[in-house]
């Protein structure tokens, strides 16, 4: 017959977390040391020193108290980025070179998600207060038709507590902004494509007044237009690829000659107007050509490979995480470098 086990004895206390004080006496060295290493500071400490300490909280299971950190400091050692949609690699690039940086100093990347929603942005940034963030990065496109007033106010509250936040294209009062010209990357992309030959163009554009979405059309259409094509019809829609898919379908339904040109304002938008295309037995290139914005690496996995703009997205997002928890940062400028990446899906025209 077998034993019934015993059921466990839920009366006895949990075993008490290891403190820094535990650490330290364990290392043999002060509490000052011990904190002085395992809490980020600047102060030097000898490497024999840090060793000992290090191997202690290690057999200890010692974690920094990162609350007590925070209040300590006035900072925690988070940054957090602000996105539109993690699923989009155009931001998964971003959160890259924001994690590589990160690493590099010793901090932590929380990432939330706005949905390119200027309340829901507005709410997050004020949830982030609490944790104290080293810096804060805002990396969705701004909607220029919502009032502003809300998310300065938040901002300023939050540089006010000692969080530094740094904008991705143009900041506001006294966030740091890096730049990205997606008006002269549009327009060198729409010039290139009339010089190869294109007369008639579709942009599948995001909702008026997003400026990312608004700089990349004006550009397009300038650049386009000057070589003496026709002025490029807008559709407006969600910035996915489910987006591209829609928007293209309609365009479909509502006629697209052979030889029309197809800008999909970023990748993913681009890469669901190819499938729309191929689903109405259309063929990508030399019956609707198609190019996009951003070249992520999809763009060049996809048939045919996909014309775009190369944005240094992994090295924008570390740019981002030094400017904001660096002291002497030394500005923005000039604007990061786009280039134009010909490739099979825009054919030259006879």
């Amino acid at each position: 017959m077998s034993e019934i086990p015993m059921a466990p004895d839920l009366s006895s206390p949990p075993v008490a977390a290891a403190t820094l004080h535990d650490v330290a006496q364990a290392a043999g060295v002060s509490l000052a040391t011990a904190s002085r290493v395992l809490n980020g500071s600047t102060r030097r400490v000898a490497e024999a020193y840090r060793e000992r300490v290090q191997a202690a909280a290690d057999r200890l299971g010692y974690t920094a108290n990162l609350s007590a950190q925070a209040t300590a400091r006035g900072t925690s050692a988070i940054v957090a980025l602000l996105v539109a949609d993690i699923a989009d690699p155009y931001f998964g690039q971003i959160a890259a070179g924001v994690a590589r940086g990160a690493d590099e100093a010793g901090l932590v990347v929380t990432i939330a998600i706005t949905e390119r929603d200027p309340a829901r942005e507005v709410r997050v940034i004020r949830a982030l207060r609490g944790q104290r963030p080293r810096g804060l990065i805002l990396a969705a496109s701004r909607n220029l038709d919502h009032d502003a007033a809300d998310l300065s106010g938040e901002l300023a509250a939050l540089s006010a507590s000692g969080t530094r936040a740094v904008a991705l294209g143009r900041g506001d009062g006294d966030v740091r902004w890096l730049a990205v010209d997606n008006h002269a990357g549009a327009r060198e992309l729409a010039s290139r494509m009339s010089a190869l030959g294109y007369r008639r163009a579709i942009i599948l554009a995001a909702a008026e007044g997003l400026r990312t979405s608004d700089d990349r059309i004006a550009g397009f259409t300038a650049g386009f237009t000057a070589g003496g094509a026709e002025e490029p019809r807008v559709l407006r829609g969600a910035f996915s690829r489910q987006g591209g898919i829609d928007l293209m379908a309609r365009a479909l339904e509502e006629g697209v000659d052979a030889g029309t040109l197809v800008f999909g304002i970023s990748d993913v938008v681009a890469i669901g107007a190819m499938r729309a295309i191929r689903d109405a037995g259309r063929s990508v290139g030399a019956d609707i050509a198609v190019c996009g914005f951003d070249d992520i690496p999809t763009s060049s996995d996809v048939t045919p490979a996909l014309t775009t703009v190369r944005v240094p997205l992994d090295e924008i997002g570390y740019q981002a995480l030094h400017a904001a928890v660096t002291e002497d940062w030394s500005g923005p400028g000039d604007a990061v470098e786009l280039t134009v990446v010909a490739r099979e899906s825009t054919p030259a025209r006879s």
